[in-house]
């Protein structure tokens, strides 16, 4: 995200870039990053006690993350936010400095009725990032934008590091997993203006040519959690 939204002056130079997105937009959608079918947890949480329920993702810049994920079944929220560091520098202009301890993140909350952790780590490592990269996707660079995890209680930690060992195993990716996983960090939301991003600016160059082919390739290899009407975050989140 930095390559484009600094370098073309933040928010208020999105409208300037609209129109190199829509020449963008009308190329086919091909992205820098190709998901990768894989099988889902072995083992997962067990059966769910409650409706509600929280997961936290990082995986590079978090509008392509929102975007997917507010496109899942089950999902009833997905706020773009920060994770890994404190309060004090839970901003866009300190995160991307790369030395806030922060990662641009997404909190999820869904129904564990309606869809297990397990199915959104799926949906995390085979469609919303490539989880080989090493702080870093796509154009963008640094520790702000690595593949993390953090979980929300020992069961969901536990099912990650279960699963990242799963994949490792079977050899699905080209690369062992960069993921890290990261307990006992707490989460910070985000801009207001990141918040439905995609949804927001399909025509966005970056949206364009990173993201929207993410949407795709859930609807394409997940097409039964996938819901063509994003759940979107409300204001005041």
């Amino acid at each position: 995200m930095n390559s484009f939204l600094k370098n073309y002056g933040g928010p208020l130079a999105l409208a300037g870039a609209a129109i190199f997105g829509v020449a963008l937009w009308q190329q086919p959608a091909v992205s820098a990053e190709v998901a990768v079918v894989i099988a889902p947890p072995a083992i997962d949480e067990p059966a769910p006690t409650g409706h509600t329920a929280t997961a936290i993702f990082a995986g590079g810049c978090f509008w392509g993350v929102q975007g997917v994920f507010q496109h899942v079944k089950g999902v009833s929220n997905a706020v773009s936010g920060y994770a890994g560091g404190d309060g004090r520098s839970a901003n866009y202009d300190a995160v991307s400095g790369g030395d806030t301890g922060h990662a641009e993140s997404v909190k999820i909350t869904y129904d564990p009725a309606q869809i297990s952790y397990g199915k959104l780590l799926q949906i995390f490592f085979s469609v919303a990032h490539n989880p080989t990269e090493l702080n870093r996707q796509g154009p963008d660079s640094g520790t702000q934008y690595r593949s993390a995890i953090f979980p929300q209680s020992p069961v969901q930690r536990s099912v990650a590091e279960k699963y990242i060992a799963q994949l490792n195993a079977s050899h699905v990716f080209k690369k062992p997993l960069a993921t890290r996983i990261e307990m006992d960090k707490a989460f910070y939301p985000a801009e207001a203006y990141h918040q439905n991003f995609l949804t927001l600016n399909p025509n966005h160059p970056y949206i364009a040519f990173n993201d929207l082919p993410k949407v795709e390739n859930l609807k394409r290899i997940a097409p039964d959690v996938y819901r063509a009407d994003p759940v979107l975050v409300r204001k005041g989140l």
